[in-house]
């Protein structure tokens, strides 16, 4: 799916190059058009801020960067790029059933994406052992939610995995074979979502590299995790 031009020309906006392309071209949205407005949807992998002690989230991240906590990050937001808003309605423990209720009262955006995590609650509460309908009750339902939304793209992350593999690990009230398998089949729903409605974020792939410092309380962002669950949505963004 190709970025509407708006949102397009926004973030190619971020690099000097694309600037001086937009100058000569006289394209003076690209360089001071409205301030593009990400929006969060879905759970705590969005919604971390309470699981570290500088209230921290991968959204507000995005918009303005805490350059003191992550130098790395200077200079790589919305706000050093002519500027961001951001709508944060992703809710922590939210599973696909609750997503209505973060859409509620939303009109349509323009110079807008949306950002959404869901489905490692889903699991958590069940789906890690479904042999029957529940997958496709998972997967009708997000694609009514995503298909409703009034903002695109949408940019759909898959559901990590904390145990790195490790089956010993597993915390998910099911034997290992079904809950991976599940899980698998979770975030092959997510991933024929996010390429048909925008773009799939796989933090599964880049969480795998990662370390346990990544994680607190098990399955939750730490303030590491949440510049990391940052870093993939914002490279997603830019490409």
């Amino acid at each position: 799916m190709t970025l509407r031009s708006p949102l397009r020309r926004r973030l190619l906006a971020w690099t000097p190059a694309a600037l001086l392309t937009a100058a000569q071209a006289g394209d003076a949205s690209a360089q001071h058009g409205g301030a593009l407005t990400v929006y969060t949807f879905g759970d705590s992998i969005l919604d971390c801020g309470r699981y570290n002690s500088h209230g921290v989230h991968p959204g507000q991240l995005i918009v303005r960067n805490d350059d003191r906590l992550f130098p790395e990050f200077k200079g790589n937001d919305l706000q050093s790029h002519g500027g961001g808003r951001l709508e944060h309605r992703a809710v922590d423990g939210a599973t696909v059933n609750g997503l209505p209720r973060q859409a509620h009262g939303l009109a349509a955006a323009r110079d807008a994406v949306a950002l959404l995590t869901v489905g490692g609650n889903d699991l958590l509460m069940g789906l890690a052992a479904d042999t029957g309908p529940g997958m496709k009750a998972f997967e009708a339902a997000l694609e009514r939610f995503v298909n409703g939304l009034p903002i695109r793209p949408v940019l759909i992350g898959t559901v990590y995995d904390p145990t790195f593999g490790d089956d010993s690990k597993n915390f998910l009230g099911a034997r290992a074979p079904i809950a991976r398998a599940n899980h698998r089949r979770v975030n092959t729903i997510i991933g024929s979502l996010g390429a048909r409605y925008g773009r799939t974020v796989d933090l599964h792939a880049h969480f795998l590299k990662g370390d346990p410092s990544w994680y607190t309380r098990t399955i939750e962002p730490s303030l590491v995790g949440a510049s990391e669950v940052r870093r993939v949505f914002l490279a997603a963004m830019r490409r």
